[in-house]
């Protein structure tokens, strides 16, 4: 299985054409992780030049602890008429976050972008490459779908996704590297659902499960992804199912699509143990959502002491929304941030990445994703 321990990079190691190096005794003297006394980066290839992508950020203001994220690119993924994994997702939530930020978080449109090559390179740690590329020859021929019919295509697609996934790399990076502390993502298309070799749900490119990835591999130490929403995040949790270095939480709607999510699912090899699922019947309201999210979360946290905990955020869950069949409010979603941001401080110094997954009904959407930023703008740990 793809992103097993067995594949992890260290110090000079090539891995798949790539270096990655891993200062492992300036870790284990620095408490912080990642701070001002390391510097993560990425060569674009075996024998090329260092990228410094901290020269492509400008200094962190730490009295603006969220930083959104987004770029135009994501808006060129057209998946069809009537499709509901539309751009005005992306739109509704970087408007809604650009009123009254009052200096809690600073909204970037058009945040800088690592190179295209190295960002598909990087990609290779998650997909197989042989199925990057047939996302790329797919959105070439400018129409039709990719191995599900849910998963439409458009001549903007492949650009979309590597700018999704390209937003994910630069934001675990920066993180790594001390230069913020909590991030909000908010790119399409969506990624929990993407395969190794497969698209599905609307997801081409898992960027959540390469951010995790990144910062497994800077770091040396464990994180934590937990998932939130109406649907299983099902190629989050293959990808990382052996793992034992990321663990994966879930709370969704079960039965339902993709079918995966049991609570016997709970990870096999090095992995068992670090996978906490959650299925909770059709029609769940706030109090259960949130005490089940508390609750596994707390578990796996507690077991692997995570670094930094990364949130597959899916507001398809809200009572209003067309595709979820689930029954949260705003203030639901806030309690779910606010618990994962307690998390945070308890284990992982205040360290969370978050990335939009679903969410289809606009309204509701913006309305949403808002309060989760002002909950992840709450409390931070300097």
């Amino acid at each position: 299985m793809p992103g097993t321990s067995g594949e992890r990079a260290h110090l000079g190691v090539v891995v798949g054409g790539w270096k990655i190096r891993n200062p492992k005794s300036e870790i284990r003297n620095n408490p912080g992780v990642g701070g001002r006394h390391s510097e993560f980066r990425i060569p674009n290839s075996e024998f090329g030049p260092l990228i410094r992508y901290h020269g492509l950020v400008a200094e962190t203001n730490f009295d603006m602890p969220v930083s959104v994220r987004s770029h135009p690119r994501c808006l060129e993924h057209q998946p069809g008429l009537g499709h509901p994994e539309t751009p005005e997702r992306v739109q509704v939530v970087l408007d809604a976050l650009s009123a009254r930020a009052a200096g809690r978080w600073v909204v970037d449109r058009e945040s800088p972008l690592p190179s295209d090559e190295d960002t598909i390179g990087t990609l290779a740690w998650i997909h197989d490459r042989d199925y990057i590329e047939r996302v790329r020859e797919a959105s070439a021929a400018g129409s039709g779908w990719l191995d599900s019919h849910d998963c439409g295509v458009s001549s903007g697609t492949f650009d979309a996704a590597v700018a999704a996934a390209g937003l994910a790399m630069q934001a675990a990076l920066d993180l790594a590297n001390g230069r913020i502390q909590r991030a909000f993502v908010v790119a399409r298309p969506p990624a929990h659902h993407a395969g190794h070799d497969r698209a599905s749900g609307y997801c081409f490119f898992n960027s959540v499960a390469l951010a995790a990835e990144v910062l497994a591999r800077c770091w040396n130490r464990p994180v934590v992804v937990a998932d939130f929403g109406a649907l299983h995040g099902d190629g989050t949790q293959h990808q990382f199912f052996s793992s034992g270095e990321i663990g994966f939480v879930s709370v969704h709607r079960y039965p339902g699509f993709p079918g995966s999510g049991g609570g016997d699912e709970v990870g096999e090899g090095e992995g068992l143990g670090t996978i906490r699922n959650v299925p909770l019947a059709g029609g769940a309201e706030d109090d259960i959502f949130c005490t089940a999210f508390s609750g596994a979360l707390g578990e796996i946290c507690g077991r692997m002491q995570p670094a930094a905990i990364l949130l597959s955020a899916g507001f398809d869950a809200h009572h209003e929304d067309p595709v979820g069949g689930m029954k949260v409010t705003e203030a639901g979603f806030g309690r779910l941030t606010s618990l994962a941001v307690d998390a945070a401080n308890r284990w992982s110094e205040g360290r969370v990445l978050s990335f939009l997954e679903g969410g289809f009904e606009l309204e509701a959407l913006a309305k949403s994703a808002r309060i989760h930023v002002e909950e992840l703008a709450k409390t931070s740990i300097d």
